[in-house]
C-alpha cells in the first residue's frame, strides 16, 4: 500500500491561524495609529473593539465556510457510507477529495474505508458460498440415506437386496460423518482453535502407516506403489501431518486409473524435509489448478462422490499453520506431483 501524505493539512490549518492572527493584529494597529490623533481614548477604545469584533466575526464565518466545505462534508460522506455498512451494504465506495499526492486525513479515511469494505465484501460472498455448499454437500448423502431408508422397509425385499441397500445406507453416512468432521477440523484450523503439539518423531515410519491404511485400494485398482523413503526424523505435529499424507495418497488413488502408477518419495533437502506424491492419473487443467485449495472445489466433478473438496484446502491450511510450503506441478492427462516442503521446528513441547 502506498504510504500517504497527511502533513499538508497539519501546515495548512497552522499557517492559516498564524495569518488570520497576524491581519488582525496588523489592521488594529494601523486603525490605532490613524484614530490615536484624536487624543480621546474613549473614542480610540471603542473603534479598536469594534475593528476586532468585526475582524473576529468575518473570521469566524470564513472558518465557518471552511469546515463547511473542508470538515462537515467528508465526515458526513464517511457518516453515511459507514451506517450503509453498518447494515450490510459492502459494495460501498466513495471517492477520495484530492488526488493522491496531495491527500489529507479524510481521503486516507476514505482509501481505508474502501479496502474495508472490498474486503468485507469478499469474506460475505466466500461465507455465502461455503454455506451454499455446505448445504449441498449435506443434501446429498441425507437423501440417500432417507430414500435407502423407506426402501429398506419394503418387506418383499430379498436378502442380497437388502445388503445391497444397507451398504449404500453405510457408504452415505461415511461420506456425511467426513465431511462434518472435515468441516470441524477446518473450522478449527482456520479459527486457530487446533493448536500444533510438536514432538520428534519418525516420519517415515508414520508415511509408512499411512500407505497400510490405502493397501485395499491400492489392489483393488491394480495401482503400482513404488516409493523412496528417507529414514528421517522430524519435530512436529504428527496429528496434523497425517491429515496431509491421507488426503494427498487418497486424491493420488481417486485420480488415477487402474493398472496406474503412484510416487512417494522423502527426502532432506538443506533445512527442509520434503514429500512428494506423484501419480500418472488425468492430471489438473489450468483453470482447476489456481483454485484447487480452495473449499469445496472440485476440478473432477466425475470424482465427486469420492469426496467433499475440503481435503486439499485442509492440507493448506496444516502446511501454513506448520510453517511449511506446498507446490504443484502437473501435466493434463498424465499426472500430477505434490511436493510438500516441511521445516524442523526443532524442539519438542
Amino acid at each position: 500500500m502506498k504510504k500517504r501524505k497527511t502533513a499538508s493539512l497539519t501546515v495548512g490549518g497552522v499557517l492559516l491561524f498564524f495569518l488570520t492572527n497576524l491581519v488582525t493584529v496588523t489592521l488594529s494597529v494601523l486603525v490605532f495609529s490613524r484614530v490615536n490623533a484624536n487624543e480621546n481614548k474613549g473614542v480610540t477604545a471603542l473603534v479598536l473593539l469594534l475593528v476586532t469584533a468585526f475582524l473576529s466575526l468575518l473570521w469566524t464565518l470564513a472558518d465557518l465556510v471552511r469546515r463547511k466545505i473542508m470538515i462537515d462534508k467528508p465526515v458526513q460522506q464517511i457518516l453515511d457510507a459507514t451506517e450503509r455498512i453498518a447494515q450490510g451494504n459492502f459494495t460501498v465506495r466513495l471517492t477520495p477529495l484530492h488526488p493522491y499526492p496531495k491527500y489529507d486525513e479524510f481521503d486516507c479515511i476514505i482509501e481505508n474505508l474502501n479496502v474495508l469494505t472490498e474486503e468485507l465484501g469478499k469474506s460475505e460472498i466466500l461465507k455465502t458460498d461455503f454455506i451454499a455448499n455446505v448445504s449441498h454437500e449435506l443434501k446429498t448423502p441425507l437423501s440417500v440415506i432417507q430414500n435407502y431408508a423407506t426402501a429398506l422397509q419394503a418387506e418383499n425385499l430379498d436378502e442380497q437386496t437388502r445388503k445391497q441397500y444397507a451398504k449404500t445406507l453405510l457408504s452415505a453416512s461415511k461420506r456425511l460423518t467426513d465431511l462434518v468432521t472435515n468441516i470441524l477440523k477446518l473450522n478449527k484450523l482456520e479459527h486457530e482453535k487446533l493448536k500444533p503439539a510438536y514432538t520428534r518423531y519418525n516420519l517415515t515410519e508414520q508415511l509408512a502407516q499411512t500407505i497400510l491404511s490405502f493397501e485395499d485400494l491400492l489392489e483393488r485398482k491394480r495401482i503400482t506403489l513404488n516409493c523412496d523413503l528417507e529414514e528421517l526424523e522430524l519435530t512436529s505435529d504428527p496429528a496434523l501431518l497425517e491429515i496431509v499424507w491421507n488426503n494427498l495418497l487418497s486424491n493420488a488413488v481417486k485420480f488415477t486409473d487402474e493398472g496406474g502408477a503412484i510416487q512417494l518419495s522423502l527426502y532432506k533437502r538443506k533445512e527442509q524435509t520434503v514429500v512428494t506424491v506423484s501419480d500418472n492419473g488425468c492430471g489438473i487443467p489450468p483453470e482447476t489448478g489456481k483454485r484447487i485449495f480452495d473449499k469445496f472445489y472440485q476440478g473432477d466433478t466425475s470424482h465427486a462422490s469420492e469426496g467433499n473438496g475440503l481435503g486439499l484446502a485442509l492440507v493448506k491450511r496444516v502446511i501454513d499453520i506448520l510453517g511449511g510450503e506446498i507446490t504443484v506441478v502437473n501435466e493434463l492427462h498424465k499426472g500430477s506431483t505434490f511436493t510438500v516442503a516441511l521445516k524442523d521446528n526443532g524442539y519438542a513441547k
